[in-house]
């Protein structure tokens, strides 16, 4: 059998980061492009973050696209700085003068079309970011999902509980139209990594530590980004994923990218129709699931609930004893 065709929409944090990483190292996964979102920061940020990623895992002839700045509708809302104002932590000191010119002149959601156009039924598209870009293109070519082999979503939540808003995860709220779109209209096979997921299936401090302290270039990279950066501290105030779940280190964005490598990592899913609610100050961009089909709807999402932990840790070990021979 081939590779796993692989496209990656991002808004290159210090988790996309990661993710990131985890694909290039995967023997099985070619990487056809990655496609860039606003979200953990400002979209030239992001498209400098993908660029800086790929080149430490000297990678770097993996084609980039700049997507959306902004929301479906909207002005959007304020950048997170979770991560630092620049995504990566705010550590790092080498900007790339010529890095625009290293972006593809075709804009990401063009990209998304016409390659997933090119190996219809073969590409699996993994969101890692806000849906922007992917529900521009179901608007541009209303028969993409259809042309997808699979799609997985890092974002949403299954239980009301957020961690931007009262009821909502960071990336479903920060473009709630666009996720609305995507799941009423990517009828294609579709994953969903929640945030409770991700955050119920984190890992101890100490296997963090270990980590980092690998002898490469991308687990030098990630100890260098993390430095500074709260999210990955021990000791920071206690934030609203250590009072529901308690203090663990948790890489968001990897459990997508590690269940699309490896479909066997999911132990435990839901599979049931959902809705991104639109309306009200407290459950605008929550996913609610509907168990009982109240929405009489015809397609199910996969939500994902369990993961073999030791494969996930594997994979994550792999990620960053980088560069190495594919």
């Amino acid at each position: 059998m081939g590779k796993k065709l692989v496209i990656i929409d991002t808004d290159c944090g210090i988790d996309d980061a990661q993710a990131i990483m985890m694909a290039l190292v995967a023997p099985e996964v070619e990487i056809l492009g990655i496609t860039c979102t606003f979200g953990n920061a400002a979209l030239d940020n992001v498209c400098q973050n993908v660029l800086r990623v790929l080149s430490v895992c000297e990678r770097s002839e993996i084609p980039v696209f700049r997507g959306s700045a902004g929301p479906l509708v909207g002005a959007g809302n304020p950048f997170s700085d979770h991560f630092g104002g620049d995504g990566l932590g705010d550590v790092l000191q080498d900007k790339d003068p010529e890095w625009e010119k290293k972006i593809q002149k075709e804009h990401a959601v063009n990209a998304m079309i016409r390659l997933v156009s090119e190996n219809q039924n073969q590409v699996s598209l993994v969101a890692l970011g806000p849906l922007t870009n992917l529900a521009l293109a179901v608007r541009l070519d209303p028969g993409f999902p259809q042309k997808l082999r699979e799609l997985y979503i890092m974002g949403g939540n299954m239980e009301g509980k957020g961690n931007v808003t009262l009821c909502a995860e960071f990336n479903f709220a920060m473009d709630p139209e666009s996720a609305y779109v995507v799941l009423e209209e990517y009828l294609c096979p579709t994953y969903v990594a929640s945030w409770e997921f991700s955050c119920r299936n984190g890992l101890p401090w100490e296997f963090f530590e270990e980590l980092i302290n690998q002898d490469a270039p991308a687990a030098r990279f990630m100890k260098t980004i993390t430095s500074q950066c709260s999210a990955y501290s021990q000791t920071s105030l206690k934030n609203k994923r250590d009072v529901f779940f308690g203090p663990l280190f948790v890489s968001y964005d990897a459990y997508a990218m590690a269940a699309c490598i490896d479909g066997g990592l999911v132990t435990e899913s839901i599979s049931c129709p959902v809705r991104v609610e639109l309306q009200g100050a407290i459950g605008r961009g929550m996913m609610a699931l509907d168990r009982t089909n109240v929405l009489n709807k015809s397609h199910s999402v996969s939500v994902l609930t369990k993961c073999d932990v030791a494969k996930f840790s594997q994979l994550l070990m792999a990620s960053l004893r980088q560069p190495c021979t594919k």
